[in-house]
């Protein structure tokens, strides 16, 4: 498998393609605006330029994997050689299962189409195909070009043959994959977003602030970065979306997500995405700044 398709050209579409396309792969990156491509190639050359900054690739690797990337607003070119599709569109069910009945038409029938789903159930999205045993999840974490783990979700009809390839791929990337059933947020975000909820829920009743809440995590559990600092990296639509999907799919209350999560994205407080979180973010500044609404 040689030719990828990655569909989708946000933070994780692009760093998806940059980590194929660095390891030799020919990548067509899609997306539907032309303006969100041209973005994704400024943005994967600045990250390899960080690369080459700190010694962990060459000028040339730089070159040759800006050279094996193509990019496209049309579905149809994109996706008919592809060898493996990657999905990494917008985390929303009716999208994501159009994408895939579509792309079941456009690619040829040997093609595994993966999604990067972060908890979006695999079978369901199988569902929109006829060749549910190649489909499957392919889970990268953000930032892409750094992170090591793929979580690898088999779908109820994903077959070995096709676990087997999309682990011996995974390994090609230098990534290390872990295969996971399908359900409800799979293992990362199962874990991880009902702590994100909590940390949400201890500010919620005044348990303690933000920045009180996200040391306690970093300094008493090693966390590189407190839940609600990573909560608005995530985007809080996301965390509420994820939240919504575990209450939804285990019926159980202690994952409903916590009024205060739902209230601030309807405000349109989503973190990084909108400027304004748990903490404010003003561009050229990596100061914390703790929102307006929690500070005392």
């Amino acid at each position: 498998m040689k030719n990828i398709t990655v569909i989708g050209s946000g933070t994780m579409g692009n760093g998806i393609a940059h980590v194929f396309a660095l390891n030799n792969y020919k990548v067509h990156l899609f997306d539907i605006s032309t303006d969100a491509l041209a973005k994704a190639m400024v943005v994967i050359e600045k990250n390899l330029d960080r690369q080459v900054e700190k010694g962990s690739i060459t000028a040339e690797q730089k070159t040759s994997t800006l050279q094996n990337i193509t990019s496209s607003a049309s579905l149809e070119s994109a996706a008919k050689d592809a060898d493996l599709v990657v999905e990494a569109a917008t985390e929303n069910s009716a999208i994501k299962l159009e994408l895939f009945k579509n792309l079941d038409a456009l690619c040829n029938p040997g093609a595994i189409l993966a999604s990067n789903t972060s908890s979006i159930s695999i079978t369901k999205i199988a569902a929109a195909t006829k060749r549910p045993a190649q489909v499957i999840g392919m889970h990268f974490m953000n930032p892409v070009p750094v992170m090591k783990l793929i979580e690898v979700i088999r779908g109820y009809a994903t077959s070995d043959e096709t676990t087997k390839t999309i682990f011996e791929i995974s390994k090609a990337l230098g990534k290390n994959p872990v295969e996971v059933n399908d359900y409800p947020g799979f293992v990362a975000n199962r874990i991880l977003m009902p702590m994100i909820n909590e940390a949400i829920i201890s500010l919620h009743e005044g348990v303690a602030g933000v920045e009180e809440i996200d040391t306690v995590m970093k300094l008493g559990m090693a966390h590189p970065m407190g839940p609600l600092q990573l909560a608005d990296f995530i985007g809080l639509d996301v965390c509420l979306f994820i939240m919504n999907v575990l209450y939804e799919g285990f019926g159980n209350s202690k994952y409903a997500p916590c009024p205060l999560l739902k209230n601030m994205v309807t405000a349109g407080y989503l973190g990084v995405k909108s400027g304004e979180g748990f903490y404010k973010y003003t561009k050229g500044s990596k100061d914390l700044v703790v929102s307006g609404m929690f500070s005392k």
